[in-house]
């Protein structure tokens, strides 16, 4: 079972390698686009994962429903019942804390709700009272629609053009659903500690998105980027409504946002290297992803195969799966 402890061991590896490429990708995209390369690739290398826990986790099952003695199974493979018992505390504790992750989002965003409701205003935007310069967009809950909340604060503090900045850019937070991509990269790092990379990467790239949308609203850059600075600088922690996943103009590394906003709006890469560059890390993210699946699908078939070997049944397979077998060796040990 050597082969099978190396399937494993590459399986869960792989989620870091892929993480850091997917990263390396994002940061060379426009923000929308590197906001789903790291959806994409935190779904696949945290599908990956699991699938391969499940992998590990139905050893023993599938071995009774090949009506395969269990003691066959520890003969050729000690190491079988201990493994699965491992991968299936592995996947308790991962629900365990995606549901704990969940309930924490529900109760932040019923928490916001309650801080929302002392507000006025009209349409989308909520003003709430607080000397504090804080916004942020608040998704829908329970019926309600998604609204901008600000504080009382950020109306007397901040120009009216600054102001524009703010809404315009939780306005986008919200027409794109960023809240959703968030939470999915959230409960990815759950899954599997390499994604947490990817988690923080995901809050920086809807950020700039919306940096990106609020300063095609109001016609410029550098009234954008001032806004965004000048929020930064005047607010303060949030106390009320404070915690992940709620986005605002304020959180995320702001200096590396005003200085993007600086330059020229970000544009698809063309030609030369940058492309090549782009094409080759995006190339890796679907390699990784891909493989990732395709060792737990191995796993899984390999577990199959050395069953059927071990009941002494023809094994059925040809192609792939015979050179598998001349490659793993005849057995299943």
């Amino acid at each position: 079972m050597t082969y099978v402890l190396f399937l494993i061991v590459l399986t869960l590896a792989i989620p870091w390698g892929g993480a850091v490429v997917a990263g390396r990708l994002a940061d060379m995209l426009p923000p929308r686009w590197a906001c789903w390369v790291l959806a994409g690739a935190s779904i696949a290398l945290a599908g990956g994962t699991v699938s391969a826990l499940i992998g590990l986790f139905h050893v023993p099952f599938l071995a009774s429903l090949e009506r395969l003695s269990l003691a066959r199974v520890l003969e050729v493979w000690p190491a079988a019942v201990p493994v699965a018992c491992a991968a299936g505390a592995v996947m308790l504790v991962q629900l365990v804390l995606l549901v704990r992750r969940w309930s924490q989002y529900r109760s932040l965003l019923r928490r916001a709700w309650l801080v929302a409701d002392e507000g006025t205003g009209d349409g989308d935007l909520l003003v709430i009272p607080g000397t504090d310069v804080d916004a942020f967009a608040l998704p829908g809950y329970r019926g309600r629609r998604g609204r901008v909340v600000v504080t009382s604060g950020t109306v007397r503090t901040l120009k009216a053009s600054e102001r524009e900045v703010l809404l315009a850019h939780e306005r986008a937070h919200l027409a794109g659903r960023h809240h959703l991509l968030s939470a999915l990269a959230d409960l990815a790092a759950v899954i599997h500690p390499a994604l947490g990379s990817l988690r923080e990467a995901m809050v920086f790239h809807l950020e700039r998105w919306a940096d990106e949308d609020a300063a095609a609203v109001v016609g410029d850059r550098r009234l954008a980027a001032a806004a965004i600075a000048r929020a930064a600088l005047a607010g303060a922690p949030r106390g009320r409504v404070s915690g992940y996943p709620l986005l605002s103009a304020t959180s995320g590394p702001v200096p590396l946002r005003v200085e993007a906003l600086l330059l020229p709006g970000p544009v698809a890469p063309r030609g030369g290297a940058r492309l090549a560059g782009v094409v080759a890390l995006a190339g890796t993210v679907a390699v990784a992803a891909v493989a990732v699946l395709a060792l737990a699908y191995g796993l899984h078939e390999y577990v199959e195969y050395a069953a059927r070997q071990l009941l002494g049944t023809p094994s059925g397979c040809s192609g792939l799966w015979s050179a598998v077998h001349a490659l793993f060796g005849s057995g299943a040990a």
